[in-house]
């Protein structure tokens, strides 16, 4: 097929997300679903007694997938209607079921039904995406809970933590999300059959004023459609507050990626954990020496897209006139479908960042040992009370020398003397340096807290989801 060049392609299709994602907001899935929710309602309304054949029915069920989108194209160029395109050539394919195709339903009971099933489809995929983020982190926690890093507040260097401690912050970032992605799916419910205006007052003309059929109707397309509950009331469209509230879990998501990958951009730059860089990938097209975490940057960018996206669901939530307004649609086909894609890449690019990490402890270590003298004279200054000294005038000896010490790293950038310094002084005789200047001394209990939240938090996740977050190795764009 002859690539077109010359008209604008999304990067997210032809770049980014994988190509499961791009099928389930492909017009194949969109408009397949929109033909089997004709074919439920039509099944359900043969169940309750409306004079639908079973020819009818099987026309339906022979051509849900086999779409003439051509014909699809001339009938909305005619119609300036896309639903009714879809139902005339549908009607095409099935003659027999034409005069029963879409009766007594409105446009919304195709399209919101499929853009919910659509919703909760993309949402179990990014619970799976989430689930691999978090078993690696898990991981990654668990192989360095106990090696003593530099910490930071401000990007200042603060007390000493551990690299796997640092690792369980960033997971739990992801395990929020995940909750709020089981919140969300144990929430979403059918639209149902509702009617132009929300009050079933079609399908109630239909059953001769039976309103028992009408609850039955609604109940039968939602189980043939896979749902459990359907919305108690809405207008003519489900309610825009779900689109808002699905956008804000993957702006969490969004955001939670970005956090750590800014992290592991300022540590690359320090040197002490990189991302993977391939064999013959090129940093720099004028620097080659240059290893530059792109993949990062990648998640950083697509992450300020989802959270600027955010934003429009929640504006189309809030503008909806009564009962239904047509403002919404555009919008939707664009934020909605485009936040799922982007954090569908985000995840899958940050999956392949994790599993490849490169840790250099030695470049860690040197960075604590260089702050640790500063952070360890409260040790030094109690070790050398308790060795009979006294406490405020070994206070002045320690300020002094770390002044002293400050100045030669900052104006002559020389390395830290500190401990050198009062190793020399006689009031500091009888310390200890050796077991002062464990850096062990100084984590807490960052090894411990970081098995405890592997085993509290993050393995009961893994294991209750291991075999419903199990997918298929895809193509991944990374």
């Amino acid at each position: 097929m002859k690539t077109q060049t010359n008209i604008y392609e999304n990067p997210l299709a032809s770049r980014y997300t994988s190509p499961r994602m791009l099928s389930l907001f492909s017009p194949q899935f969109k408009f397949s679903t929109w033909r089997r929710l004709w074919l439920a309602l039509a099944e359900s309304q043969a169940q309750l007694g409306l004079p639908i054949t079973k020819i009818q029915l099987a026309q339906m069920r022979a051509h849900l997938d086999d779409i003439d989108f051509k014909a699809v194209a001339r009938y909305e160029k005619r119609f300036r209607h896309d639903v009714m395109a879809h139902v005339h050539t549908f009607g095409d394919a099935a003659p027999k079921a034409r005069p029963i195709i879409h009766l007594g339903a409105t446009s919304a009971f195709v399209g919101d039904n499929t853009d919910l099933i659509q919703i909760r489809q993309a949402l179990k995929l990014i619970q799976c995406r989430l689930y691999r983020v978090i078993e690696l982190l898990g991981a990654f926690a668990r192989k360095y809970r106990s090696l003593p890093t530099l910490s930071y507040t401000h990007f200042q260097p603060a007390q000493p933590t551990t690299v796997g401690k640092r690792a369980a912050l960033w997971c739990y970032d992801f395990v929020l999300d995940f909750q709020e992605i089981m919140h969300r799916l144990s929430t979403i419910t059918f639209l149902g059959v509702k009617g132009t205006t929300g009050t079933q007052a079609s399908f109630l003309e239909l059953f001769n004023g039976n309103h028992k059929k009408v609850l039955q109707l609604e109940k039968l397309v939602a189980q043939k459609m896979g749902f459990d509950e359907v919305a108690p009331v809405s207008g003519q469209t489900y309610n825009r507050k779900i689109d808002a509230n699905v956008l804000a879990t993957l702006c969490g998501i969004a955001q939670s990626a970005h956090k750590i990958c800014n992290d592991l951009r300022l540590l690359a730059h320090l040197k002490q954990i990189e991302e993977p860089f391939e064999k013959t990938q090129i940093g720099s097209s004028a620097m080659p020496y240059k290893r530059n975490p792109m993949r990062c940057e990648r998640i950083t960018s697509l992450s300020r897209f989802v959270i600027s996206l955010a934003s429009s669901p929640a504006m189309t939530a809030a503008e909806q006139w009564f009962e239904r307004t047509l403002d919404d649609s555009a919008n939707k086909r664009l934020s909605v479908a485009e936040a799922f894609l982007a954090v569908d890449a985000i995840l899958g690019i940050q999956a392949n960042v994790l599993d490849g990490l490169v840790v250099y402890p030695q470049v860690i270590a040197a960075a604590l040992a260089a702050e640790l003298p500063f952070m360890a004279t409260e040790n030094i200054l109690m070790a050398a009370v308790q060795a009979g000294g006294d406490r405020q005038e070994l206070h002045e000896q320690i300020r002094r020398h770390s002044m002293e010490a400050a100045s030669q790293v900052k104006q002559q950038g020389c390395k830290n003397d500190l401990i050198e310094r009062l190793q020399s002084d006689p009031a500091f005789s009888k310390v200890d340096f050796a077991d002062v200047m464990n850096a062990k001394n100084y984590i807490g209990r960052a090894p411990q807290q970081v098995a405890e939240f592997l085993r509290e938090v993050v393995a009961p996740i893994l294991r209750k989801y291991k075999k419903p977050c199990q997918i298929e190795d895809i193509e991944l764009k990374v």
